[in-house]
């Protein structure tokens, strides 16, 4: 793709994060654009970062090794997708964001894993919620996170910062998924009260077709991959 088109992609997204924000009477300035890098080449990457955009998401391990490494810009780097715990050794020097910490074991391992690397750097930690309860997504249902959450703080793992929630909203159903992201909004507020977190102010919801929503309802950080390097 040349780089006018990924521009006026980009653009085009972040004029839209810039209405939402605006119909919502939310400040653009809280609102993070992840560019979903997943499956696209360094050389994607790279023209999007050339534009000013330095924060990227991949979904699996494999795919963002052949990036990362190679990436002579600085930039925040997201894992966005399922990551099994045998796994989890491969993210600290690479990603300062995880989206998707759903277990015990998980988060067990990453803070080992950070802990081993340095014990300087700290990994930001997002728990994934499966609001709409759809079998084929992973994550917590929602009545489990605050359980799930006293026992991570309970358990004091080092270098993980415990930052807020993520979820994937319903396809096509509009309706459902704003009161998908409404809950989540909901849980994310009940949740810093109960521990008292002013840190887990971060809610990681909204990809292409539903981000505008999202903004609506109170998302701090959208996925967006379609809507700025096109199909795949």
């Amino acid at each position: 793709m040349t780089d006018d088109v990924l521009a006026e992609r980009l653009r085009n997204v972040q004029h839209k994060i810039k209405q939402c924000a605006e119909k919502a009477g939310r400040d653009v300035r809280d609102i993070q654009l992840i560019a979903v890098s997943k499956t696209r080449s360094l050389i994607e990457v790279q023209q999007v970062a050339a534009l000013g955009h330095t924060c990227f998401g991949e979904n699996t391990i494999q795919d963002a090794m052949t990036k990362i490494p190679s990436f002579e810009l600085e930039a925040d780097w997201h894992f966005i997708g399922h990551l099994q715990s045998k796994k989890a050794g491969k993210l600290p020097g690479y990603f300062q964001w995880i989206h998707s910490v759903d277990s015990i074991k998980l988060a067990q391992k990453l803070s080992t894993a950070m802990n081993n690397h340095t014990r300087s750097a700290v990994l930001n930690c997002l728990i994934q919620v499966n609001v709409t309860g759809e079998i084929s997504k992973s994550g917590l249902l929602p009545e489990h996170v605050m359980g799930f959450l006293s026992d991570l703080l309970n358990q004091k793992l080092p270098c993980l910062q415990w930052r807020g929630l993520m979820t994937i909203g319903i396809r096509g159903d509009e309706q459902q998924t704003r009161q998908a992201f409404a809950q989540l909004k909901k849980l994310q507020q009940d949740c810093q009260k109960a521990f008292n977190l002013t840190e887990f102010n971060q809610l990681s919801m909204g990809m292409s077709d539903d981000y505008g929503l999202a903004i609506e309802e109170g998302s701090t950080m959208v996925r967006v991959g379609t809507s700025i390097f096109g199909e795949r």
